[in-house]
């Protein structure tokens, strides 16, 4: 087989063509939560985005992001062949893992792409250009950015869509509850008796208020939280979404068609998006929280985006400000590039 040698002018435009196209890589693993954050924000810089799903080998993954040494051997060989110049003029990582990576794209083209890290790296942030780190991760440093909760997509147009793609959650009684179910972590057990606090707190909004109750687990709710709560709403009107085997995750449409929402109170990111709707959002928290997640709660309280009056400041939609803010920054380095 006749093989293709391209001349080094060729190569040269073609590093020029996607430089003026202006890529940036959003760079996760396969968690969803780091996927939809990265992704929220790359999205909203009007860039072309390409996203790279790299996963470490050991001994890269125990030590990531420290661990820079023969890196790129860290990955697999075709995902190797992803992670390879040209190199992109900028790179949105979310993640431990991820955080390798964007610390290596700094070094590896000189420090000609800009680097943004989401969610403190645990090491030096002076490593990335940017990092965007929780308030209540209480991460200091010049290039540190502090949004209340984590970054996600929703707004009124991504609700709109919501609302679109489920349109059946629109027929259902009101006023309508969306529950949205997480799981445990350390220091938020969720245990039975959790469940059957939760499932009894479902009924009483439904027998107070009317209307119906939407209820989402996720892929970390447990067995036992899924059969407390839909013995709760077994006889109310509205739905349960337990899994993939209940057809396709209505989340959007439950955040689109809530005129109040419930959260567990173990995810940031559920949480966020909760707040960012414009409905009132209440959470079932056993006390005392973990120390992070309690200030991040307190947070939210303060700013009147959790708790029963609802938001009195507005929905809580902080990543299209910090976009722009990387727009800025990434134009400041590159004012070639159209990154508004």
């Amino acid at each position: 087989m006749e093989r293709t040698v391209l001349d080094p002018e060729t190569i040269a435009a073609a590093t020029r063509m996607l430089r003026s196209a202006g890529e940036c890589w959003a760079i996760t693993d396969d968690a969803a939560g780091n996927q939809r954050q990265a992704l929220a924000l790359a999205e909203r810089l009007a860039m072309p985005v390409r996203h790279l799903v790299l996963e470490p080998r050991a001994p890269w993954s125990w030590f990531a992001p420290r661990l820079l040494s023969g890196g790129r051997l860290a990955l697999p060989a075709a995902q190797r062949e992803l992670f390879a110049p040209p190199w992109p003029v900028a790179a949105i990582g979310c993640g431990r893992a991820a955080a390798l990576f964007t610390r290596m794209l700094r070094r590896l083209s000189d420090g000609d792409c800009f680097t943004v890290q989401i969610l403190d790296p645990r090491i030096d942030p002076g490593e990335w250009d940017l990092v965007i780190a929780p308030r209540h991760d209480e991460l200091a440093g010049p290039n540190v950015l502090h949004p209340v909760g984590s970054l996600n997509p929703v707004d009124d147009a991504w609700l709109d869509d919501a609302r679109e793609a489920f349109p059946a959650l629109g027929e259902l009684p009101g006023p309508r509850l969306g529950v949205l179910l997480g799981g445990p972590r350390r220091g938020i057990p969720m245990d039975a008796g959790y469940a059957r606090a939760l499932g009894d707190a479902v009924r009483r909004q439904i027998a107070g208020n009317g209307g119906s109750a939407m209820v989402v687990a996720s892929r970390r709710t447990p067995s036992s939280l899924c059969d407390a709560v839909g013995h709760a709403v077994r006889d109310l009107p509205g739905l349960f979404w337990r899994g993939p085997s209940d057809g396709p995750n209505p989340y959007p449409g439950v955040l689109g068609w809530a005129n109040r929402l419930l959260v567990t109170p173990d995810s940031v990111n559920m949480l966020s998006e909760a707040c960012a709707v414009g409905c009132p959002v209440e959470t079932l928290a056993p006390a005392p929280l973990p120390p992070r997640i309690a200030s991040f709660h307190r947070t939210l309280r303060d700013g009147g985006w959790l708790g029963d009056g609802g938001p009195a400041a507005g929905p809580l939609r902080e990543t299209a400000t910090l976009a722009a803010r990387v727009s800025q920054a990434i134009r400041a380095r590159h004012p070639d590039i159209d990154a508004s």
